[in-house]
């Protein structure tokens, strides 16, 4: 990673309302660390319900605009996004082919995100004659249509098909998005020229928002940045496609517009916001907003989703609830710990009722039903068991009181939301009675829930008090103890391993 901030170069129209255009773009590029500037190729008149209108400036004045950055400033990265008309095209073409810079980004806007035009139809062969001045293509998926010149994909398959012809056609690389297809997965690839297969694909469940606008975007804008930091795209694909699915998640939270909203290109600094004391509400929230793409792993581990539709093999169950018990005895210690050192009877008296149900009433139902299977004698501790206990009782007898609070959070927290989507996924599967149903119930006690609510006031008051130095430790561990909850839900016959990029050979 460069240690110096990319300068990153935005060609794109505005958008009054914030959400897409030049203002998605500057705000994804600080968003990814990155310096944005910008060259205005038109303004247009629009809001979240639509496009009303658009001024096209005369294009030596864009020309100038261009010139001026470059005559003065080491340009990293070029995001290019709405051009609009072919002098437009062109003028930017001369430019790039006169002052290149080492990463170009180009995202073929045609059509906005609430359905208005934003490039002229005699302009698509003048923007298809400049693809090959891109490092990478960035379309959706009506706009891949067009630049293949075929109907839009109706499958994955074909999409990828597509985007390899226009990769290939054009000697670069196209990122090809499955967002706007059916269903409740949205699956990238990118696809280069030299090869029909993928060079690498991720995918992940559909984010239920409606607010969308800017996406293609931002997501570009993005890639630009991080291209220069990292100088891989599949490496700079995977973070900034996390980013963006955060952006989605959280875009409700902004209540901007009546039509499709924008996304929350900062909601990844929210819980610096509180550690800085410069944003409202529990120290919690934050905490919980930056686990979110912790949270994502988890729910995406195959051996959730199985647990949770019924289909995991009893064998694989069975190793879980072994190594959980085997948990069980260090996290009853780790909370014991608490008790011990708690500054206040509330608090003492929380955490030793927690490590005394831990012992008696959880991992006794574990060992009830290790012993209706047959295995009475459970096995040793495996090495990501060893490291969560290890860490668990590291930080609660060493570390200061609210760092050890932070630790054993996730084991409530996280639980309980793993619960909650485990009992969403095992009513969506409806059929056959659920063979874990009484296991999942188990999530839903609200004696549980309830615990959960507790430990996190606790927390809340318990950071209140503390050094900001002490505050940004509760937030490392606490983030520390999310990552161990991942890795202990991977661990159970899934040989470790994790979601993220699946590389396609």
């Amino acid at each position: 990673m460069s240690a110096r901030t990319p300068r990153v170069l935005a060609v794109a129209g505005t958008d009054p309302t914030g959400g897409a255009g030049q203002h998605a773009d500057l705000k994804s590029i600080a968003a990814m660390g990155g310096y944005g500037m910008s060259a205005v190729t038109a303004v247009v008149v629009q809001n979240t319900q639509g496009v009303r209108g658009v001024h096209v400036p005369p294009v030596e004045f864009l020309t100038a605009q261009l010139d001026a950055v470059a005559e003065d400033v080491v340009v990293d990265a070029v995001k290019i996004g709405m051009l609009g008309s072919v002098p437009v095209i062109e003028a930017v073409a001369r430019w790039l082919e006169r002052h290149r810079p080492p990463v170009v980004v180009l995202d073929p806007v045609m059509v906005a995100t609430s359905g208005g035009r934003l490039l002229e139809p005699d302009a698509e062969d003048a923007l298809r004659a400049a693809l090959h001045l891109a490092d990478l293509v960035t379309p959706n998926l009506q706009e891949l249509a067009v630049l293949a010149e075929e109907a839009p994909a109706s499958s994955w398959e074909q999409a990828l098909a597509q985007g390899h012809r226009v990769a290939r056609a054009h000697g670069t690389l196209v990122l090809v998005k499955g967002g706007h297809l059916a269903g409740d997965r949205t699956p990238d690839a990118l696809v280069g020229p030299d090869g029909p297969e993928p060079l690498v694909a991720y995918e992940g469940a559909r984010v239920p928002t409606r607010n969308s606008h800017g996406t293609g975007c931002s997501l570009s804008s993005a890639l630009a940045t991080l291209q220069v930091r990292h100088g891989d795209w599949s490496t700079s694909l995977r973070i900034a496609r996390d980013w963006l699915r955060g952006a989605l998640e959280h875009a409700d939270e902004l209540e901007v517009g009546h039509g499709s909203g924008p996304v929350h290109h900062f909601h990844h600094v929210q819980d610096a916001l509180a550690v800085w004391g410069t944003e409202p509400g529990r120290f919690s929230d934050a905490l919980w907003a930056a686990s979110a793409p912790v949270r994502r792993e988890i729910e995406e581990l195959e051996f959730v989703r199985r647990l949770g539709d019924g289909g995991l093999e009893p064998e694989r169950f069975l190793a879980y609830l072994d190594q959980d018990l085997q948990y069980l005895d260090g996290y009853s210690r780790a909370l014991a710990l608490l008790a011990a050192r708690a500054p206040s009877e509330e608090h003492r008296l929380f955490f030793a009722a927690g490590a005394l149900a831990c012992t008696e009433t959880e991992a006794e139902l574990h060992r009830a039903r290790l012993r209706h299977a047959g295995r009475e004698r459970p096995d040793g501790p495996g090495e990501t068991t060893r490291r969560y206990t290890t860490f668990l009782l590291a930080a609660t007898a060493a570390e200061p009181y609210p760092v050890g609070l932070a630790a054993v959070l996730p084991c409530y927290w996280v639980y309980a939301e793993v619960g909650r989507h485990l009992q969403e996924l095992a009513a969506a599967a409806g059929g056959a009675e659920h063979p874990y149903a009484d296991w999942l119930a188990t999530y839903a006690d609200e004696g549980f829930q309830e615990a959960t609510r507790t430990a996190r006031r606790l927390l809340d008051e318990a950071a209140r008090d503390a050094a900001p130095a002490v505050r940004e430790r509760m937030r490392e561990v606490f983030l520390e103890a999310c990552a161990l909850e991942r890795d202990f839900f991977a661990a159970p016959g899934t040989a470790g391993r994790l979601p993220g990029v699946v590389a396609i050979e």
